[in-house]
């Protein structure tokens, strides 16, 4: 059987398996054994959701496969990934459990794990739950779902902890646009932004089960650029479903991705002398402009694999304090080993407020090199190096780059997808070779 669990969770169309409401029962089931014959205590699990339609179901199955083993499981109900993992250490659950599919759209779900270290459940445990679902020998009785009655308070005590790192922070003068891609931020975030006094323009916040990231949020960054020049707002940020990325647009209508967020971030924490060995962490999609711009700061940019698990074990290998992907997952170790787009928000505005720049002008000195990334869907996963007619293209754009370009292809960690990325001086050139290498990968492998 193939590994259920990817980069991110398990994640799936919901309803379909993995994700229908027998799978589910079992990997309640499976964890909450795992955990007591590991503790010999009844395991407690804290889980909440997103706003997809079939989240609450797919929770009601998890805490009946769960309860079946003796669990108890509580709800926070609608509350972003980093706020899971929050609620886990904070109340001293064993785990805490995100239904989320993260920036897919609605008709995907998944299940995420969290233990209390901020940490994502281990190979091994993902691995017993894979093989219990082989099994296939759950039996529920008398199911039970969720405890609902401390949700408010959950969300409340995730505000709270939000706000308590930035005890200073006054937006009083402030205008921002805050899409929440009809997801898990769009009860919380303006409300925290709102509280140090911003005027905040809330855009997308009205879900309804089926339109999350639907045109909006992270993925759609032209509605925000739109309605910040339309607003003449100071700042505007977008998050994916689950909130645990953020992508930023400065007062001109321009795009700040996590490329820029980490070059902002890096400045800032250098000048407090936070930027531990001036190290930053970011992935092999980072763009190679990142990587000149932090060399003019005497900073060095290690690379991590895609995903913010990889990401995450080079910071706490390294001893870093910021890292992140260009999708806008960004991890400050020192404050959470999750990536959190409202806390990434709130230290950008902070960085404006305490050095009285624009959000572009916290921008200056790094310049993006032009780049292009093509998704293929795939039928297989095969090694690239081992298809010959996509080993040979892709030398031939290598050696066209010539050493002044970026060529990167790598399957997605939770869709049967390749990616085709290439970087260089000239868009027209770029765009050409990444089509035609895109097409030999549909035809070898589509």
């Amino acid at each position: 059987m193939k590994k259920l669990f990817g980069t991110d969770g398990m994640r799936g169309e919901s309803g379909v398996f993995p994700l229908d409401a027998k799978t589910i029962e079992i990997v309640g089931n499976s964890l909450a054994r795992q955990f007591a014959e590991k503790t010999g205590k009844t395991p407690r699990f804290v889980i909440g959701r997103d706003t997809r339609e079939s989240g609450e179901w797919i929770e009601n199955a998890f805490c009946a496969g769960a309860a079946s083993q003796g669990a108890i499981c509580e709800s926070a109900e609608i509350i972003t990934t980093p706020g899971v993992a929050f609620l886990t250490k904070e109340f001293d659950f064993d785990a805490g459990i995100v239904v989320s599919a993260s920036h897919n759209p609605f008709h995907d779900n998944g299940i995420k794990i969290f233990l209390p270290n901020g940490k994502k459940s281990d190979e091994a445990t993902e691995r017993a739950i894979e093989q219990d679902i082989v099994n296939n020998e759950t039996s529920i009785n008398n199911p039970k779902t969720s405890d609902k009655s401390k949700s408010s308070e959950f969300q409340n005590a995730y505000l709270d902890y939000l706000k308590s790192g930035f005890a200073t922070l006054k937006l009083n003068n402030l205008k921002m646009v805050t899409d929440c891609a009809n997801g898990a931020s769009s009860h919380l975030a303006p409300q925290l932004f709102e509280s140090f006094g911003a005027d905040v323009v809330a855009i997308n916040c009205s879900p309804d089960g089926k339109n999350i990231n639907k045109d909006c949020g992270s993925l759609h960054l032209e509605h925000l650029q739109a309605k910040v020049l339309e607003e003449k707002a100071d700042f505007g940020v977008a998050f994916d479903g689950d909130a645990d990325r953020a992508l930023f647009v400065d007062e001109q209508g321009n795009l700040v991705d996590g490329d820029a967020t980490l070059w902002i971030m890096a400045n800032f924490l250098q000048t407090h002398g936070k930027l531990n060995n001036n190290l930053v962490v970011a992935t092999v999609m980072s763009n190679i402009g990142l990587e000149i711009a932090l060399q003019t700061k005497n900073i060095k940019l290690i690379r991590a694999s895609v995903g913010d698990k990889y990401v995450l074990e080079e910071l706490l290998k390294t001893d870093s304090s910021v890292g992140g992907e260009q999708s806008g997952h960004i991890i400050y170790p020192n404050k959470s080993l999750v990536g959190d787009g409202m806390m990434t928000a709130l230290f950008l505005l902070e960085s404006m407020s305490e050095r009285r720049k624009t959000l572009s002008e916290l921008m200056t000195g790094f310049s993006r090199y032009p780049q292009i990334l093509i998704n293929v869907k795939v039928g297989e996963k095969r090694p690239f190096e081992e298809i010959e007619a996509i080993a040979e293209a892709a030398k031939k754009v290598e050696n066209e780059l010539g050493g002044k370009g970026r060529l990167l292809l790598r399957y997605s960690g939770t869709e049967n997808l390749a990616r085709v990325m290439i970087e260089g001086e000239n868009q027209s050139e770029i765009e050409e070779q990444a089509n035609s290498l895109a097409s030999i990968i549909k035809i070898s492998l589509g």
